[in-house]
């Protein structure tokens, strides 16, 4: 359900377009790790993904989860609260791990926090937490680096502010553009795989900048 409200909202609030190192969306049972700016972006991945007929098992902060509507859908979905500095914390870990070797896509964020910045401008992703790097090492996924940009048009600073962005969004209409890196294994010791995530995250998201201004140096079609 959460798909399917992403892929219809989305591309009311702004233009969204896709593009894939691979010319396709991942493989069933691929890591998703993206760079996280703003509220709205996990819509916007979301809805890109579907694109590829992608419906992804969410990694998200537990607190979702107590939304009287968002936190139904999303156990109803089988989506995974991440709680972070709790005893349990490790258990999400264990359900991306069953995810995964169910053939589900399992999408999750490195920074595991919003940016500091209160404008609407991009900023580059932030040190990256070792949760994909052990759940690479863990399940042995392929791991997808993700880029998005113009998800801060839609929504960022304080809360007066993002409620206006959402409002006047459909007005606007913004550019948002989700890059889908190629796959890569991380092995090795896990704050080496760790930065080698975040460069790739890193490197997709910039791809994800120049896209919204197409010119001479695109070279991914698309969708």
């Amino acid at each position: 359900m959460l798909s399917r409200i992403a892929a219809a909202v989305v591309p009311v609030a702004g233009r969204l377009t896709v593009t894939s190192e691979m010319g396709a969306g991942p493989r069933a049972g691929s890591i998703l790790v993206a760079n996280h700016t703003s509220l709205a972006d996990p819509a916007v991945v979301i809805a890109a993904l579907r694109r590829y007929r992608i419906e992804p098992v969410v990694m998200a902060a537990a607190g979702l989860w107590r939304l009287p509507v968002l936190g139904a859908a999303l156990r109803r979905e089988g989506h995974i609260p991440v709680r972070r500095g709790t005893a349990r914390a490790a258990e999400c870990l264990d359900a991306a791990a069953a995810a995964l070797s169910a053939g589900r896509c399992v999408l999750l964020y490195g920074e595991g926090r919003l940016p500091e910045r209160t404008d609407a401008g991009e900023t580059a992703p932030g040190p990256f937490r070792s949760g994909p790097a052990r759940l690479a090492a863990m399940t042995g996924a392929p791991l997808v680096p993700v880029g998005q940009a113009g998800a801060r048009r839609l929504c960022s600073g304080g809360l007066v502010k993002q409620l206006a962005g959402a409002v006047t969004a459909p007005l606007r209409r913004p550019g948002l553009h989700v890059h889908i890196g190629a796959p890569m294994h991380v092995p090795g010791p896990l704050p080496e795989a760790t930065l080698r995530i975040q460069a790739a995250v890193s490197a997709a998201w910039q791809s994800a900048i120049r896209a919204r201004q197409p010119g001479p140096e695109s070279s991914y079609r698309a969708v």
